[in-house]
């Protein structure tokens, strides 16, 4: 059974106990007790229904505790607890359970169509590490998603129209020419490159001409660090196309069906801020010159999303967007979306460092380090897992010396080095006179502390990626796979697991350090890192 079958079901009692409806009861859930507390669960909803029950809550507890049954060993704490016990039978059920591709999916995310947009850097340069944070982030979210049963699309957004990219391509002509690029262009190194790749006819292009193929030339090096990162897109889309077809007019046009606009002083303003109580003022969507701004394009885009069947839109957005947000809230709900449909996630910067010294410059880049470097520097398996570490909110310093390192210290190799040596375990057991695929009687085993809690953190990761989707963040991983590594350590450090004489402990220990291994890979896999067989 799993920790959602069981708490579904605890929650079902509890309704019938109390003759309460479900919003009475949505705060009703199971959680992982503290280290010393002595069980496998606990519910702390008599805490939160004394107000509604009037009654203390030690006392809803103890009216818990009997609608729980005896088999789950109950008791009641205070201030207002239920703590259980799980038999041994529902232990090794659900330890098999985990082996079903599918058992981490909950019926809450079916049916949903999310698109997740992440990353989006400006086809101008090399990507930098706020954009490996980005990828980390959307990426393993996607994977979370995917799991617990949504339906995810991922895409990364273009910007291949306007200034910036203008100033890129005059900013390639000038390196051709041997120039240094305009005051406001790009001075990164990383154009000298493409200039000398450039065709002989390259000296007779338009400014056009030069933006378009600088654009090309980024995007093959955004294409090829997301490869490296193990970040794959469903797909690019390319603001041209949004032009193309049309998206901004129709997204004025629907603007202005709703209500939304006003002109003044020759322009077209949203003018929905105070209505929609989410931006502050109103905005510009087309200037008196008749250029669309981005603000329009950003709706358009949006619009387009909504065209395409998604039932929620997630945008996973650098620290300097935290303006964006306002305006793009009014802007969705003005489109006639629902509330909760349109979500953006910003995360914050990356410092590096090596030991205590921060690294502040590239001089390939310009006046960053690119993702490329940190990839090569480090590996792709130390960068994710380092930039999954934090809650997007938190801002991210990364030690460049302890992500290199093979020892315990780094936790990445922690974790890693658990799924070796399980695998080592399996290799050398046949050596040791075991049948790693021998079976064993359930009922004559004798669980000790360190293999029960194996067992019962390996079913709380079903809780921890529900953690994560609600939080929209994968931080919940890493330390959930950090923990479920010290209680390998504990357990290893103190049981033999191989022992030719006791053939059924070892068959029942080689199930259970199987089943570590299993979660171990799946849990690096929603993070993008590698699971090795042998370090």
């Amino acid at each position: 059974m799993k920790i959602s079958t069981l708490e579904a079901d605890l929650k079902s009692r509890a309704k019938a106990a109390f003759s309460l409806d479900d919003e009475a009861l949505s705060s009703f859930a199971l959680a992982a007790p503290p280290p010393h507390i002595k069980a496998d669960a606990s519910v702390a909803w008599p805490i939160s229904a004394a107000k509604l029950l009037k009654r203390p809550p030690l006392k809803i507890a103890a009216e818990l505790k009997a609608a729980f049954g005896a088999e789950l060993e109950p008791e009641a704490v205070a201030p207002g607890f239920v703590n259980i016990r799980l038999p041994s039978a529902q232990l090794f059920s659900a330890l098999k359970e985990l082996e079903r591709p599918d058992c981490y999916k909950r019926p809450e995310f079916a049916g949903e169509k999310i698109n997740l947009e992440f990353v989006s850097a400006n086809p101008t340069g090399p990507m930098h590490l706020a954009s490996g944070r980005g990828a980390t982030l959307g990426d393993s979210l996607a994977r979370v998603w995917k799991e617990l049963g949504a339906e995810v699309a991922t895409e990364f957004y273009v910007n291949n129209v306007g200034r910036q990219v203008e100033k890129l391509g005059l900013s390639l002509k000038a390196r051709l020419e041997g120039k240094e690029p305009p005051a406001d262009g790009y001075q990164g190194d990383y154009l000298k490159d493409t200039a000398a790749a450039l065709p002989k006819e390259a000296a007779g292009w338009t400014d056009a001409q030069f933006s378009e193929y600088a654009v090309s030339e980024m995007l093959k090096l955004h294409k090829a660090d997301m490869q490296a990162f193990g970040v794959k897109f469903d797909r690019w889309f390319l603001e041209s196309e949004l032009h193309e077809a049309g998206g901004p007019r129709a997204a004025l046009e629907t603007l202005k069906s709703r209500g939304m606009t006003y002109e003044k002083e020759g322009a077209v303003w949203f003018g929905a801020a105070s209505e929609l109580e989410s931006d502050d003022k109103d905005r510009v969507l087309v200037k008196a010159d008749g250029r669309n701004t981005y603000f329009l394009n950003d709706i358009a885009y949006h619009l387009n999303k909504f065209s395409r069947g998604f039932t929620r839109l997630i945008d996973i957005l650098g620290a300097d967007h935290h303006g964006y947000v306002p305006r793009m809230e009014a802007a969705v709900k003005a489109l006639g979306s629902e509330k909760g449909t349109f979500k953006v996630i910003i995360h914050q910067q990356v410092s590096l460092l090596r030991g205590k010294e921060v690294v502040k410059m590239s001089k390939r880049a310009g006046d960053f380090i690119s993702l490329k470097e940190l990839i090569d520097d480090v590996g792709t398996d130390a960068c994710r897992f380092f930039f999954a570490s934090r809650g997007p909110n938190t801002h991210l310093n990364f030690d460049v010396e302890l992500a290199k390192k093979k020892s315990n210290e780094n936790p990445v190799y922690y974790v890693q080095y658990v799924h070796a040596r399980i695998c080592s375990i399996f290799d050398n057991a046949p050596a040791k006179g075991v049948d790693p695929a021998a079976s064993f009687d359930e009922a004559k085993a004798a669980i000790n502390p360190e293999e029960r809690a194996l067992m019962l953190k390996l079913l709380w990761l079903e809780k921890t990626l529900a953690d994560c989707a609600r939080d929209n963040s994968p931080h919940h991983l890493t330390t959930y796979l950090t923990e479920l590594a010290a209680l390998f350590h504990s357990f290893y450090d103190k049981h033999k697991v191989l022992d030719p004489a006791d053939k059924e402990t070892s068959a029942y220990r080689l199930f259970l350090l199987k089943a570590v291994k299993g979660v171990i890979a799946r849990g690096l896999g929603f993070l993008g890192v590698s699971a090795p067989e042998r370090m």
